[in-house]
């Protein structure tokens, strides 16, 4: 009886041991588990969240376009969320900061895939640092949706998994052309343009494409490099000519529209100053403050524009955060996240693959900064572009076109 039980116990222990040494059921961490939008959490459990890349340069010389436009995007998750989220899961934004600089950006989109598992990237708004980022993105898979990039060819040079939800620097290049030519009497424009970026280089190329086709002469073109803060001597050429153009065009980033805005006037120059998105900063009226006047520049949207769908997002934004959207670039946060979410709605799927299909098929979203569709084939979409006026440091609504 003793020797039975003795073998008894042995058998127990040595069956305990054996189930503590099998191996555990696989985890999603370790990649067996099903997609988390083809399971269904437990009943009262909270819904796993969809992550999206904020891509955003919040501080550095892009910071007066990036934190709006990053704003913008939270608002509009923040709205989903209240209205239960994406196939009933919430959104939630994975931001880093880009800095300004090319490497960073890089670093920053290569942990959103690869630590936090992104399903797809949304945000920046300027072309150098959209080509930094956007091959990182194609080459994981991850839809990546720029929200103000405006260089032409981004989605070609990139590839099948890049969107613009901005129209491209040629629409707006020929816009402000047009506008000048036809709405400010010019025949004759002298330009400045910063060397340093694909935006400025490409907007400087299409707009005086666009001029000289409508019969304009360019009577000086003069070069700076970004972040330079004296513009005496391209100012002082300026002054040697004669005659003196009938408007000033200046290919710049935000971080110069103040400046070379305030140093043109404070040399007595009173012609029009003409631009494009880069302009589209609250940096022209906080730098050149009461210099501030006769600017035009083409952008996204008019914040002033009566149309609800426009208005709705103003009221919004300034319930949030206390103020009015800086510019029209946090409109474009805010589209690009509405595209994004209405990417993973239509495919009926948060996988990366299925949001691009859905994104590439896109018709008809309507957003404040307009109606976004895809023609065959293509990731640029063809929209309006509107031009502002800045006087006395007021922005306000001067036209529109779709060139």
């Amino acid at each position: 009886m003793r020797k039975f039980s003795f073998l008894t116990l042995l058998l127990i222990l040595s069956l305990v041991a054996a189930a503590c040494a099998a191996p555990a059921a696989p985890t999603a961490a370790e990649g067996t588990a099903a997609p988390a939008e083809e399971a269904a959490p437990a009943e009262g459990a909270a819904a796993e969240p969809i992550k999206i890349g904020g891509m955003y340069n919040v501080t550095g010389g892009m910071s007066s376009i990036d934190d709006p436009g990053l704003n913008g995007m939270r608002l509009k998750a923040k709205e989903i969320n209240e209205a239960g989220g994406v196939l009933g899961r919430p959104i939630e934004i994975i931001a880093i900061d880009g800095k300004t600089d090319q490497t960073a950006v890089t670093n920053a989109v290569s942990e959103m895939i690869e630590v936090h598992g992104v399903v797809a990237i949304g945000g920046l708004n300027d072309s150098t640092y959209a080509l930094a980022a956007g091959p990182v993105a194609q080459n994981a898979g991850i839809p990546f949706v720029t929200a103000g990039a405006t260089l032409p060819t981004l989605p070609e040079q990139i590839g099948d998994y890049f969107f613009m939800e901005p129209f491209g620097d040629d629409a707006q290049a020929y816009a402000i052309a047009d506008y000048a030519l036809s709405e400010l009497g010019g025949q004759t424009a002298w330009m400045l343009v910063d060397q340093a970026y694909d935006f400025t280089t490409a907007l400087a190329a299409f707009f005086k494409e666009r001029w000289e086709a409508g019969g304009g002469t360019i009577l000086l073109e003069d070069i700076y490099q970004s972040g330079d803060t004296d513009f005496s001597a391209q100012i002082a050429r300026l002054n040697e000519l004669d005659p003196q153009p009938d408007v000033l065009f200046v290919s710049a980033i935000p971080n110069e529209a103040g400046i070379t805005t305030r140093q043109i006037r404070e040399a007595g120059f009173t012609q029009p100053i003409i631009s494009g998105d880069g302009f589209d900063t609250p940096l022209i009226a906080e730098v050149a403050g009461d210099l501030a006047d006769d600017v035009y520049f083409s952008t996204h949207a008019a914040l002033d524009n009566p149309d609800p769908v426009v208005q709705d997002f103003v009221s919004a934004y300034e319930a949030e955060y206390g103020r009015a959207p800086e510019n029209a670039f946090a409109a474009l946060g805010y589209d690009m996240m509405g595209l994004i979410a209405s990417a993973i709605e239509t495919a009926g799927s948060a996988e990366p693959a299925a949001i691009r299909d859905a994104l590439a098929a896109t018709q008809g979203y309507v957003g404040v900064t307009g109606t976004v569709s895809y023609p065959e084939g293509q990731r640029k979409p063809v929209k309006t572009v509107t031009i502002i006026q800045v006087q006395d440091g007021v922005y306000s609504f001067a036209g529109e076109a779709t060139p």
